[in-house]
């Protein structure tokens, strides 16, 4: 029998949409790519995406119930977990039954990375109400790695958008904000440092430093993006690399995607193509 290390064990904790790449469809195939086994905790059902027309017509399933119950049941099984990782929630509710999750399988070692999903270009989500940006502030603040965009990276300094940051003094500003105090590790994504280019601005806490890395830039925007970033990120740093490291893959992998993407011609609410680039991901094949 071949001898290996044991696969880092997560709780993703995602919306699941039956048509489009993004949250738990682009979750478990990553993670499981990059060698982690990935135990799904889905917070709703939603038909498609939000961004396939007509966008008022998807099905949307809260299981805030089921994500109660299933917490209960894993509690009885003892399963351990070497990363909790949350993205979208549907109510407010929902955030304190994560919060609850992270309390009850959260181990000395166990990674918290918390995506917090709340809106983009300027504006929450329509289903955000303003007690759920409040909570997710909770939320994150529990986290050992937080992944917003610029628009959430506002909602949580309770910053206007128009104050969001350009150059690379401000968004280290921002950063060690968010890190409140160098206790948590923070990515911003969308970060573009130059014409034409597109990254992440990183702060490692357990270094101290800040770096920042970026790819040409796609002339699309394609739904998903976020989340293949932060789970590229999340896979990244269990298997050993660094933060700036994992975040440098993430980017590279994302602008892979979208490119390849392009090339193909296929409808942009569709999501990247990540499927036939995962081998890129996976250990030893890099």
């Amino acid at each position: 029998m071949a001898q290996g290390k044991k696969a880092p064990h997560v709780a993703a904790v995602h919306d699941l949409s039956g048509m489009g790449r993004c949250s738990l469809a682009i979750v478990l195939p990553v993670l499981s790519a990059m060698g982690c086994w990935c135990s799904a905790l889905p917070t709703a059902y939603l038909s498609a995406s939000t961004i396939f027309p007509p966008t008022d017509k998807f099905v949307f399933r809260d299981l805030t119930g089921e994500m109660e119950g299933s917490a209960g049941h894993w509690e009885e099984l003892g399963v351990r977990f070497d990363a909790l990782y949350s993205g979208f929630v549907g109510s407010e509710r929902q955030i304190g039954v994560l919060g609850d999750l992270l309390r009850r399988f959260r181990g000395k070692d166990t990674l918290v990375m918390v995506d917090p999903v709340m809106g983009d270009w300027g504006k929450p989500y329509r289903t955000y109400t303003p007690a759920m940006c409040r909570a997710m502030k909770s939320l994150a603040a529990m986290a050992d790695v937080i992944t917003p965009n610029f628009t959430e990276a506002a909602i949580l300094l309770d910053e206007p958008y128009e104050h969001v940051p350009r150059g690379e003094a401000g968004i280290r500003e921002w950063l060690e904000r968010l890190s409140g105090e160098g206790r948590r590790s923070v990515i911003i994504t969308g970060v573009h440092p130059a014409q034409d280019r597109v990254g992440a601005a990183c702060f490692d806490r357990e270094r101290g430093e800040f770096s920042m890395t970026a790819v040409h830039e796609a002339p699309a925007q394609f739904p998903g993006t976020g989340d293949l970033f932060s789970t590229v990120t999340l896979g990244g740093l269990l298997t050993g690399r660094s933060l700036k490291e994992a975040a440098a893959l993430a980017v590279d992998f994302v602008g892979a995607c979208a490119r390849y993407t392009l090339e193909l011609g296929t409808p942009v609410e569709e999501g990247v193509q990540f499927e036939t680039l995962l081998g890129r991901l996976t250990p030893g094949r890099e």
